[in-house]
């Protein structure tokens, strides 16, 4: 037997397992084989690489299925901590009109060395702003090196103030030059293979940031391609007037004209749903990505969660951009998500177990992953593996400590069978040499 490629994880605590049963395995041991699980069970032996994990959870990695990676260089931005979404995204489009190529892609190694370290192994990213010669490109390659599997969109905005949408003219596109951009970026880097590294989505911002001609295009081009769809959709009530005013009719309603429902597609935030489009997600297979901590950053709302996992919706979790949230930790999101439907709907309303399933199993199923988000045999390997015998977790009862108390930051994480974070600590890059790049970049961006 070849064990070059092999890891055996060994004494676990807890496997839970979130595959089809909902498997809680103690005792547990889990071989890697390259990329995949080949073994779960107790008792198990490899002549490969040996790593204890007593006292450890094991959990699948976690999915973000929303984010702005670019946006880890601007946090905490004075003038729009307490602003609502649009007076917010007034506040820092010029400032994201300066970006290029480097802060691009130093912007997004932090972010996914931020998720990464909470416990994140799959994400996707909205990037739709290109300044200055910046590509989807650059956050692809800086996936590529951190080891992060990867779902980038090729977002875009096409209507300016100019023409009554919201951002400055200087940071819109071309139509014609935005669905040739998206032709070339999955031709350069989508990859539609089971456990493929990096697939690509195509991602118009907004309604009121796009044309409906962009919006019926992407969604063809998207369809011809065999790739997925994203967006803002139904994020507070400004956007909600906005729709009403505009298209004369609700989000979901406009949504469904223009062929953005179905198992294809998957939309940011949805806070504003009401009950006959939570209706219509669910009968088309269509995905909501929930940003519980942007939500209430921005004031926003509560996303109806509870209503659309009862109704059969698919909801993965989002952290957002990291110019909103302003964090961008995984296992954090799914605490909030679990206590902002109990602060809706009562103390029974979300366990930490269906938290954490929507977490890991629930982004997989929204991003079209079905090798992904759960440990079992024949799945990838991605891993997260929590230590709980610190002080976050002492004298817990149950493995829902782990949203309820803690760890907030994985033990080890693996992806695709290669242990990213070992020991608390990124093997992939040099971080604190990433990290003070980074702020040499948001200095020159705030002089």
């Amino acid at each position: 037997m070849n064990t070059a490629n092999e890891t055996l994880i060994r004494n676990a605590q807890l496997v839970l397992s979130m595959d089809d049963q909902s498997r809680e395995l103690p005792d547990c041991d889990i071989r890697i084989q390259g990329g995949v699980i080949a073994e779960v069970g107790q008792g198990l032996q490899s002549e490969g690489t040996v790593l204890d994990a007593k006292g450890c959870l094991i959990t699948p990695g976690l999915v973000n299925t929303h984010h702005h990676l670019y946006q880890s260089l601007t946090r905490a931005v004075p003038g729009g901590q307490d602003a609502l979404l649009f007076g917010w995204l007034q506040t820092l489009y010029p400032i994201w009109s300066r970006f290029g190529p480097e802060e691009m892609y130093v912007s997004a190694q932090v972010g996914l060395a931020e998720l990464m370290l909470s416990g994140c192994t799959l994400t996707s990213d909205h990037l739709y702003l290109y300044p200055n010669g910046s590509r989807l490109d650059d956050t692809i390659a800086a996936a590529a090196d951190i080891g992060m599997r990867f779902h980038p969109t090729r977002g875009s905005m096409s209507i300016g103030e100019s023409d009554g949408g919201l951002p400055p003219d200087t940071l819109v596109e071309q139509e014609r030059a935005i669905l040739e951009d998206c032709i070339r970026v999955i031709d350069a880097h989508h990859d539609s293979a089971e456990g493929s590294m990096c697939r690509v989505g195509v991602a118009p911002c907004s309604p009121f940031s796009v044309s409906r001609h962009l919006m019926r295009d992407a969604a063809i081009l998207a369809r011809d391609k065999g790739v997925m769809l994203h967006t803002h959709l139904a994020e507070n009530d400004e956007d909600i007037a906005y729709s009403l005013e505009k298209f004369g009719c609700s989000p979901g309603q406009y949504a469904e004209d223009l062929g953005w429902t179905g198992d294809d597609v998957w939309h940011a935030h949805c806070v504003k749903l009401d009950g006959q489009e939570i209706d219509l997600f669910a009968r088309s297979g269509t995905g909501v990505a929930h940003c519980p901590c942007s939500n209430c950053r921005l004031g926003s709302g509560i996303a109806p969660v509870r209503q659309m996992r009862d109704a059969g919706v698919k909801v993965g979790l989002g952290v957002d951009g990291s110019a909103s949230n302003d964090a961008g930790n995984l296992v954090l999101e799914a605490r909030q998500a679990m206590l902002l439907q109990r602060v809706s709907n009562g103390a029974d309303a979300m366990s930490a177990r269906e938290a954490l399933r929507i977490a890991t199993r629930g982004g997989a199923d929204v991003l079209g992953r079905d090798d992904c988000g759960q440990i079992a045999v024949g799945k990838r390997a991605d891993l997260a593996i929590w230590d709980m015998s610190g002080i976050e977790a002492a004298g817990n009862w149950d493995i829902a400590a782990l949203l309820l108390a803690g760890p907030t930051q994985v033990r080890d994480l693996f992806i695709e069978g290669r242990r990213v974070v070992a020991a608390g600590q990124l093997t992939s890059i040099d971080l604190p040499k990433t990290i003070a790049r980074q702020n040499q970049l948001a200095g020159l961006l705030s002089a």
